[in-house]
């Protein structure tokens, strides 16, 4: 028995029994439902394929008879045979999510929280600290996610939905009872809906606009964060205080805010314009007045305290003369359904005002969500009054935290523009020149950013971010441009925000910074806002740009230099933390990220973007999203303690100039590499980078212009390609270079055990290497023609798993992860059949008889590659 299958057994026998059940229940309805739809020999050719890949792990089948198998099939059965696999990677991963969702519930215990909770934060720093110092720290805790656009979703909407049916089928199927007509049927159900799943098209046929992308984005919020973020909220109420949550005023603050860059981001992006900016706001708007309509009503329909039981108190009653004085009508209606009741009264007229406010009835509608706000506060405070606290601090809690969360537009939209936009649009201006479409689109923009603050308030869209920042003048910019943009004294309320991307512009950021402050529009936002200040650093490009070693280091700097000079200045600063979903663009869990921060740069603040197949990672269902935010939240807690911080501080004296030596050689061996006469060209050919397009993954184009160089191209399809050809070569080229600079194994051990940053790199960087696999890449690299890059690769990877195994003492990449590891080890070899399916379309499309290909073999190859690329990305949960 080799190695890889004695792992590959080992992982088997980890298999929690349900979780087994799962997949074999819905691998054997997927068998059924190819057998009915493609007869028992396209079930056939699926299961010759799945043992050869399997059988060529265990070292039983050499790699030259599945190539032969896959070049056997006619062009139209390969096809078949990818979305096979792609369906069964949607299957086992929904099988996983169930039993996540079922560990969770297993580990949820009041007396013992469990780890990274929000009731295990508190209970350390209580400990820690005291009750004072807590409640503090509570306070002022903030977790600011923002959704975004990033074309990192490789499944259609369509897809989606048939898995959340799916989804909730085998739930019902857990909770029947075995052998009731009830299971029966839904096992039908459950047979049917995978039908569908088959029947479905995997790949878009048209491409999403922005819009569409708005809407997606929002189903998540409709399905999952609406209802999750109170129960966070609940939880945090409960450690603080479990004898007196939900009956004492709640002690846990609001504390998440999301915002939204779908509609808002259009750096790069022609097809965001003014009035699709307008339109998502208005869409979200429209979401989040229905969701708090009707969270609202049901509250009021169920609150029938009698008047005798539960007197009003005078506000109230006050408040609902006043009702009636102008609305005697409506309020003859709501007191005919609830007479007596003046609690349930005034929810109800409330609902009708959330009604009209979604409706645009000015007669009726709220002018602002603190006007709601205050009337719900009303209700609450005569129910104190009455007695009735478990009424006043129970489900009307939920709604106030949902309203003061949310506010009237969900999510915060936030506006991003590249800085060279902003200089040609200066230059034109002030030159007097007649202003082209860019320009009149720019202040067309900033028009927009006044509307919705006149209509939903200065929270709902405030917020404008500068890409590649360079200068001061950059931020500038901005303000002039709105003057130009808005009459005198109606310019918009603008925080401008700098987003430093590469290596050199996260060096040069503390001067940036000094320059802002003396501006006298940042000095006057600084006044009115307590000194607040934010700042974007950004990951993808970063990386691109220096690699994954220098990137994390010189982000971990630039983090130290601007909590430094947020201290010098008395500014309350905010880091934006502009992390991708994969591992070479800044990914990997947030909750661990976050401990691995600078000291001082957190301080109870915490603002990332989640992007594309991370949304609905981490939002697609509840119990998940709850243990996401709660893990978040823990620690943005314990980031804040001087305990946490003091070991990062100690750590990184002692260790900074062993990582120092680390990072120069690994930064030498990347550039090395990406400089290379004729690289970006050969990177297209040995991956299906030109292909991706074709996918039609958001409405952003790949690159930011014309250009097909590297600099040009967007760090999201450079990932994605490299996860495509197996390398993942963004997640840790460079670092076995670096590590061998150093040579002294023990003191890299000891930088490992001790220092939170270096310890997240490496076990980030064996996440990425687990997913590599060394035979299917070497084959994907040999399509450029260049032997000698080949080799670079490959030996940097060798050297890269040799090296992170003996600093971490593990005895096989993931040894101490074993939940992922199972999960990585078990899928793997079904990855490898959709390679093998891939390899055979690109080398095709790129081999020397590409040109005497017919049009319709060239379409059916180019509709089995992007099958399989939807299948890869689906298998390694990995895209962009």
């Amino acid at each position: 028995m080799t190695a890889v299958s004695a792992e590959r057994d080992s992982a088997r026998q980890e298999i929690p029994d349900q979780l087994r059940g799962d997949v074999r229940l819905l691998g054997g309805m997927l068998g059924t439902v190819l057998a009915e739809s493609g007869g028992a020999d396209l079930l056939d050719d699926v299961e010759r394929l799945r043992r050869a890949v399997i059988g060529a792990r265990d070292g039983a089948v050499d790699g030259a008879e599945i190539t032969e198998l896959v070049a056997s099939w006619p062009l139209e059965r390969a096809k078949q045979v990818a979305r096979a696999f792609t369906v069964y990677f949607h299957l086992a991963n929904l099988a996983e999510e169930h039993q996540r969702i079922r560990a969770l519930r297993e580990r949820d215990d009041a007396d013992n929280p469990p780890r990274e909770s929000l009731a295990a934060a508190v209970r350390a720093i209580r400990a820690d600290v005291g009750e004072d110092a807590l409640r503090d720290m509570v306070a002022n805790m903030e977790f600011h996610p923002v959704l975004t656009a990033h074309p990192t979703e490789a499944r259609r909407r369509a897809v989606s939905t048939s898995i959340l049916r799916i989804s909730g089928q085998l739930e019902k199927l857990h909770a029947a009872h075995p052998g009731s007509s009830a299971e029966a049927e839904t096992r039908r159900r459950l047979l049917e809906e995978i039908d569908l799943l088959w029947r479905t098209s995997q790949l878009r046929y048209t491409k999403l606009d922005p819009l569409d992308e708005v809407r997606t984005a929002l189903a998540a919020f409709d399905e999952t964060i609406f209802q999750v973020v109170p129960q966070i909220y609940r939880s945090l109420d409960a450690a603080i205080d479990p004898e007196g949550t939900g009956r004492e005023p709640a002690r846990a603050p609001a504390f998440v805010r999301y915002g939204s860059w779908i509609g808002g981001d259009r750096d790069g992006n022609p097809f965001v314009t003014h009035d699709i900016t307008r339109e998502a706001i208005a869409i979200q708007s429209e979401h989040v007045l229905r969701a708090l309509e009707n969270a609202c009503g049901r509250i009021a329909r169920t609150l029938t305290a009698y008047a005798n039981l539960t007197p009003a108190s005078p506000d109230l009653r006050d408040h609902l003369a006043a009702i009636e004085a102008g609305y005697p009508r409506t309020m003859a209606e709501i007191a005919k359904r609830s007479p007596n009741e003046p609690h349930r009264q005034a929810l109800l007229f409330a609902t009708e005002r959330l009604r009209a406010t979604r409706e645009r009835n000015a007669d009726l509608a709220y002018p602002n969500p603190e006007a709601f706000l205050a009337d719900l506060r009303t209700v609450q405070d005569s129910l104190t009054r009455a007695g009735a606290v478990r009424q006043a601090n129970g489900e009307l809690q939920h709604l106030v935290w949902q309203a003061e969360t949310f506010g009237f537009h969900l999510a915060e939209l936030e506006i991003r523009q590249h800085s060279a936009v902003h200089a040609q649009a200066l230059a034109e201006l002030r030159a007097g020149e007649e202003p082209s479409e860019r320009t009149r689109e720019v202040l067309a923009t900033l028009r927009v950013v006044a509307w919705i603050q006149e209509r939903f308030g200065v929270d709902a869209c405030r917020r404008y971010i500068v890409s590649f920042t360079r200068s001061a003048e950059d931020i500038a910019a901005v303000y002039e441009l709105a003057r130009h943009a808005m009459p005198a004294g109606r310019a918009p309320v603008l925080d401008v925000i700098p987003l430093f991307e590469t290596g050199a512009d996260l060096e040069a950021s503390p001067r940036v910074l000094d320059g802002m402050l003396r501006l006298p529009e940042m000095a006057q936002r600084l006044e009115q806002t307590g000194r607040r200040m934010e700042v974007m650093l950004g990951y993808s490009d970063s990386a691109k740009d220096v690699g994954p070693v220098s990137a994390t280091l010189r982000l971990y700097d630039a983090q130290a230099q601007l909590a430094e000079w947020a201290e010098r200045n008395g500014v309350r600063l905010t880091l934006f933390h502009g992390r991708g979903g994969s591992l070479g663009r800044g990914g990997g869990p947030a909750s661990r990220a976050l401990l691995a921060q600078a000291p001082g740069s957190v301080a109870g603040r915490f603002k990332v973007t989640e992007q594309g197949e991370v949304i609905f990672a981490r939002y697609g269902q509840r119990a998940i999203a709850h243990r996401h935010i709660e893990q978040v939240g823990h620690a943005v807690l314990m980031a804040g303690t001087e305990q946490v911080q003091e070991r990062a501080r100690a750590a990184s004296a002692k260790h900074r100039e062993l990582a120092d030596r680390i990072a120069e050689a690994a930064h030498r061996a990347y550039r090395g590499l990406v400089d290379t006469d004729g690289f970006a060209e050969w990177f297209s050919r040995v991956s299906p980078l030109e292909e991706l397009g074709e996918l039609r993954l958001g409405s952003r184009p790949a690159r930011r212009g014309a250009a097909r160089g590297l600099d040009d191209l967007r760090a999201i399809p450079w990932v994605f390609a490299w996860t495509q050809t197996r390398v993942n070569l963004p997640g840790w080229f460079g670092l076995g270079t670096g590590l061998a600079a150093v040579a002294d194994v023990e003191a890299l051990h000891a930088a490992y055990t001790e220092w939170p940053l270096f310890s997240s790199l490496l076990d980030n960087a064996e996440m990425s290497l687990a997913k590599t696999d060394r035979t299917i890449a070497e084959r994907y690299l040999a399509l450029g023609g260049r032997p000698e890059l080949t080799e670079l690769v490959l030996a940097e990877y060798d050297r890269t798993r040799d090296l992170v195994l003996k600093v971490t003492k593990h005895q096989r990449l993931l040894e101490n992860r074993r939940v992922l590891s199972r999960a990585v080890d078990l899928r793997n070899p079904y990855v490898d059949a959709l390679s093998h399916l891939q390899l055979r379309a690109l080398e095709a499309l790129r081999g020397e008889e590409a040109r005497d290909l017919s049009e319709e073999d060239q379409r059916h190859l180019e509709r089995l590659l992007l099958l399989t690329v939807n299948g890869v990305a689906a298998g390694l949960q990995n895209t962009g």
